[in-house]
């Protein structure tokens, strides 16, 4: 068997929810939300399964969702897109991800990496025979700069892989950070694949700016959105793909022989609710950011030093100050002996890793939440 995927670890997001299950405890590790998502959204996928088109849909996306993708850009972020040349839809952010490294990548290309990562970038760019330069980022802000730019590119730079706002860190990329990233780009000639799922989970009046309105950027981006991530319907896995005609020429035969299409009604549904109002999507990040803050500031009475969070449904804390330095033996402490399950940002690097941050969801009712504030009352004075 292939030694890039036989040899991989079991993840530890099933470790976690494994524990999570046996012991009973609050699962706030894996990232989904509590909440089951728009009914508006949800009745118009079952409505299109019953009245709608259920055979293959076209290769490329139904029509409707790939005008709303392209409308819902063009108004929630200024990037024009011609919807019939530069917008596709996959089924989710992954498969996004994986179609577009594999086009991308010939054997032996470096690709530009930034630690802490999303688990399946690596195996993935290393499936298409990619070769990693890593990037290490560190709390509490999370920031790259010249320097580490200028360490991880080469001659050979082929693709940069980047997420924004950035899981699991929290951080939201702006102007200048982009702009920075972009002159790299340009000067090496690189594509840069935008992991941007968490565009609109953004908040304290932030907002989202994606790389490919930088300059020197519209040509030689790929722009991948997921559905699930805007509507917290994360089993849903519709994702959207935009990029300039030349390249999404070469990402839509990769799709094809991945998994073709996706489910129709989940389309019809998703151009639904891209054409939401605009207090839909401020609601939304209004919601989660008062469960952000609500979450914080019970860690913080409770003795957890908290790490900024202006993005995603995650909230880090460092253990540093406690004077704990293994994140994978507190989580396994945190599980069995307070019944509540977090995430070691240790597993996000492939190497050099930080060993003091762990992740915890609070895309979480406030019952969830305050159940799971009261179970660690005493966890900060334990660990100290």
């Amino acid at each position: 068997m292939n030694p890039i995927f036989s040899e991989l670890p079991t993840t530890v997001f099933e470790v976690m929810s494994r524990l999570a299950r046996e012991t009973g405890a609050i699962n706030l590790g894996q990232g989904f939300p509590d909440d089951p998502g728009p009914e508006d959204v949800r009745r118009k996928a079952a409505e299109a399964v019953v009245s709608g088109w259920n055979q293959y849909p076209p290769m490329m996306g139904v029509p409707e969702l790939r005008q709303a993708v392209a409308a819902h850009y063009r108004h929630h972020q200024g990037v024009g897109l011609d919807w019939e040349r530069e917008v596709m839809i996959t089924s989710g952010a992954t498969e996004a991800l994986a179609g577009a490294l594999m086009a991308l990548i010939e054997p032996g290309d470096e690709v530009v990496l930034f630690q802490p990562l999303y688990d399946a970038y690596l195996p993935l760019v290393l499936r298409a025979g990619g070769v990693p330069r890593f990037v290490r980022l560190e709390p509490p802000h999370w920031r790259f700069d010249e320097d580490m730019l200028a360490k991880a590119f080469s001659p050979n730079t082929k693709v940069v892989l980047f997420n924004n706002p950035l899981n699991p860190a929290g951080t939201v990329y702006g102007r200048a950070d982009l702009e920075l990233l972009a002159r790299f780009c340009v000067a090496h000639d690189a594509v840069a694949v935008c992991d941007e799922v968490w565009e609109h989970v953004v908040f304290d009046g932030l907002s989202h700016l994606p790389l490919i309105a930088m300059p020197g950027m519209r040509e030689r981006t790929v722009k991948i959105g997921s559905a699930g991530k805007i509507f917290s319907l994360t089993g849903w896995k519709v994702g959207f793909v935009c990029a300039a005609p030349e390249i999404l020429r070469v990402l839509a035969k990769a799709h094809q022989f991945l998994t073709f299409t996706t489910p129709p009604n989940l389309q019809v549904a998703v151009a639904y609710g891209l054409g939401k109002d605009d207090a839909y999507f401020r609601d939304m990040r209004d919601g989660l950011q008062r469960s952000r803050d609500r979450f914080a500031s019970g860690l913080a009475a409770r003795g957890f030093s908290v790490l900024p969070s202006y993005g995603t449904y995650f909230l880090n804390v460092d253990l540093a100050p406690l004077g704990e330095r293994d994140d994978v033996a507190f989580c396994e402490r945190l599980v069995r002996e307070f019944g509540v399950a977090a995430i070691p940002v240790s597993a996000f690097y492939a190497r050099d890793a930080i060993r003091s941050v762990v992740r915890f969801c609070f895309a979480k009712t406030d019952a969830v939440l305050d159940g799971a504030l009261a179970r660690l009352e005493t966890a900060a004075r334990r660990a100290a």
